[in-house]
């Protein structure tokens, strides 16, 4: 049992440095310092939300201060060892869709553009 509680305090201590890696990818760096602010409170919540909601499923939400320091161990060593190589991966992955969507965007208002087109000249 109390092995079982110190391993997933590690991995939602990881799940936050993942969340933040994601985070990061989506902030971007040319906002105003308001909305840096209200993203970050956001950001913080949703984390807050996802870990207690892990913690309750697999150890009842026990929430002592080991699982805090646990937390932050978890943090800690996500960022120190996997950060860079995942961060690469989640932009990759994330540069991936974003051309498939723009391309099938692109593609999907070409026939509807050409659709429309066609339309308009058969009614004149």
């Amino acid at each position: 049992m109390q092995f079982k509680i110190i391993l997933f305090g590690l991995l939602s201590g990881i799940i936050i440095g993942m969340l933040y890696d994601v985070y990061r990818i989506i902030r971007g760096d040319n906002l105003p310092i308001v909305f840096k602010f209200c993203e970050d409170i956001l950001f913080w919540i949703l984390c807050s939300i996802i870990v207690f909601t892990f913690l309750l499923y697999n150890n009842y939400a026990i929430m002592g201060t080991y699982i805090y320091v646990l937390l932050l161990v978890g943090v800690i060593i996500y960022l120190k060892f996997f950060s860079k190589t995942i961060f690469n991966l989640e932009r990759t992955i994330g540069n991936s869709i974003m051309k498939s969507v723009r391309i099938a965007y692109k593609n999907i208002s070409y026939v509807i553009r050409l659709l429309l087109y066609k339309n308009k000249s058969e009614k004149k």
